[in-house]
């Protein structure tokens, strides 16, 4: 994990977020970045990949806890 971003940074969100403010955020950002709406930009995908990676740790409690 030493060679990825801080979760909460990538997705713009406190430690401390509710899990409605997290999905209200990964919506914003998944939205803004996905690859049918910026077709051709691989910044973009490389950020929408970075953003699931990151909701999908941070959704879990599990997961959340352990990061």
């Amino acid at each position: 994990m030493a060679s990825k971003r801080d979760y909460y940074e990538v997705l713009g969100i406190s430690r401390t977020v509710s899990e409605q403010e997290l999905k209200s955020a990964y919506r914003r950002l998944a939205h803004q970045h996905h690859p049918d709406k910026n077709q051709g930009d691989s910044d973009a995908e490389e950020k929408f990949k970075e953003i699931n990676e990151a909701y999908q740790v941070l959704n879990d409690p599990k997961k959340r806890a352990h990061y």
